[in-house]
């Protein structure tokens, strides 16, 4: 396909994420895809973050992908600036503002970093990012951590912030008129599946895909099924 003709596509990736996140993706959509990856690291409220990305995409007009974080962020991104998004996909992620719990636990976390145990977060975290069948793929756990470690300690702290500081998007999803695709892993334990099934019976005309035997990082837990769910929401 001539790269003229390729859409733009801006990719947010999750809390302690980056650009490996979506390696599987950049290349399975390459040749129908502009791909961009999002900086979503130097703002402390989700409002800036947002706004971090819209400035910075190399495309006036896009689709736009997020998981998890990246669907907040995606979703703060609508409400600032829905005209420029032309089709949208929440993946592994909620609608929903955090809870006193979910807050109260990321000030938890916010205070082991600031206290050296930054690099021990990951290991609290990854029964809980992938499906149990996974926890043996040391190549799985390797980019988990390599991620963490790229993404560093002081913008995961801006992270949890930004995250802890969002607005509650469930109003927002009558209003978004794109074509619209909502995924997630089916034993997704940080963002399960009533929260995927909440958002798309809510956003009109959207698609839900469930991925199989899959947690809560989809795009590399479950690449060629996620990649493919992805070419099928790309389509004209």
């Amino acid at each position: 396909m001539n790269t003229a003709t390729k859409q733009g596509l801006v990719l947010v990736p999750g809390l302690l994420c980056d650009e490996l996140m979506w390696r599987p993706q950049l290349a399975a959509l390459a040749a129908v895809a502009d791909c961009w990856v999002a900086d979503h690291t130097r703002s402390e409220t989700m409002a800036d973050v947002a706004a971090d990305v819209l400035r910075e995409a190399p495309f006036e007009k896009f689709a736009l992908a997020g998981l998890s974080m990246g669907g907040y962020v995606a979703l703060e991104m609508m409400r600032q600036a829905a005209q420029r998004v032309l089709k949208l996909a929440l993946l592994d992620t909620s609608a929903r503002a955090d809870t006193p719990e979910q807050s109260r636990r990321r000030r938890d976390f916010i205070s082991l970093a600031e206290r050296g145990r930054f690099l021990g977060i990951t290991d609290i975290l990854l029964p809980m990012l992938v499906h149990r069948s996974q926890l043996a793929n040391l190549e799985l756990a390797s980019t988990i951590r390599r991620m963490a470690k790229n993404t560093g300690r002081d913008a995961f702290i801006r992270q949890e912030r930004a995250i802890v500081s969002r607005a509650d998007s469930l109003p927002l999803l009558e209003r978004i008129a794109c074509p619209t695709l909502v995924m997630c892993g089916r034993q997704d334990a940080l963002t399960p599946l009533e929260r995927h099934e909440e958002m798309a019976a809510r956003i009109s005309g959207s698609r839900l895909e469930i991925v199989e035997e899959c947690g809560h990082l989809s795009t590399i837990e479950r690449p060629a099924e996620t990649s493919a769910a992805l070419a099928r929401w790309l389509e004209p």
